[in-house]
């Protein structure tokens, strides 16, 4: 006997938000993801070879990943002791400094970097004091160091993605630490564990999806900065120019293609270790399980 199913409106409507929600997705996400490997397909794959390759390119890539790392880790540390400090304790200015987190986020990128560098640049309210003739300078001579100068160098590119992704391992932490019980820790203190086993076998295991996924994306978005660090970081070629810099001199030279190029790099690399801190996600759910 045949069944004759009937849509029912609500059927209907189901189906016609996923369709809006997926073309939605499309125009967002999707086609500008086409357009990027199209562009790139216009010439041929030994020149964008050569143009990825380049020994300027390749620097570039490894200060844009090794600082992104550096930030990314740095922020992982940090960010789970701010978030702590944020959830499990109460002080005067807890709210405004809670609100602080959010200011990378909010902060124009161009207004971050000058701010950075009107700080910590040679003539800045703190970077003057690391100058030679001063104390702190003269001691840094003694320790063998002639000059520091937190812009135009590698600390201050790590410095400026620090900045920038300073918010997304406390967020993503602090709803997790909310969530955790404290008779779930007044147990294990009953039962004999120590503060640091408590911390490391019954609270760590539960952030520890978290801390993977605001670490995957602090990377993501350190990897691709630009604003603060086109300010801070000097542009100098083989030293201090990242990835997204030389993309715009590329697109500066109207070499689009090849600007392109580079960009799917950053882009592979990016989704590579998305995939793989969500595979880690993954196994840390089950071995938790």
């Amino acid at each position: 006997m045949m069944t004759i199913r009937v849509s029912t409106p609500r059927h209907a409507g189901r189906v016609l938000f996923v369709g809006l929600v997926l073309t939605y997705l499309s125009f967002i996400l999707l086609l500008p993801l086409g357009v990027i490997f199209l562009e790139a397909s216009k010439r041929p794959w030994s020149e964008l070879w050569q143009v990825i390759t380049a020994p300027v390119a390749l620097k570039t890539y490894q200060l844009s990943f090794t600082a992104a790392l550096l930030a990314a880790t740095i922020n992982s540390v940090f960010g789970v002791i701010l978030a702590w400090i944020l959830v499990r304790y109460d002080f005067p200015g807890k709210r405004f400094a809670d609100g602080l987190i959010d200011l990378p986020f909010a902060m124009p990128a161009v207004v971050a970097g000058i701010a950075l560098v009107s700080l910590y640049g040679p003539d800045g309210a703190v970077g003057r004091y690391l100058n030679p003739g001063t104390v702190l300078g003269d001691g840094l001579q003694q320790l063998g160091i002639d000059s520091v100068n937190l812009t135009s160098s590698v600390i201050g590119v790590v410095f400026a993605k620090v900045f920038v992704t300073l918010p997304f391992v406390v967020r993503a932490v602090q709803p997790v630490l909310l969530e955790i019980e404290p008779e779930v820790e007044e147990a294990a203190q009953l039962l004999g564990a120590s503060d640091r086993q408590v911390f490391w076998r019954v609270i760590l295991p539960q952030l520890r999806p978290a801390i993977l996924t605001g670490f995957s994306l602090a990377f993501a978005r350190a990897v691709g900065e630009y604003g603060v660090v086109v300010l801070i970081s000097g542009n100098i070629p083989y030293e201090t120019m990242i990835s997204s810099v030389y993309i715009y001199r590329r697109l500066e030279e109207y070499d689009y293609a090849g600007a392109t190029a580079v960009a799917i790099v950053l882009l592979v690399v990016s989704l590579v270790v998305l995939v793989c801190t969500n595979l880690l996600q993954w196994w840390s759910r089950r071995y938790a399980a």
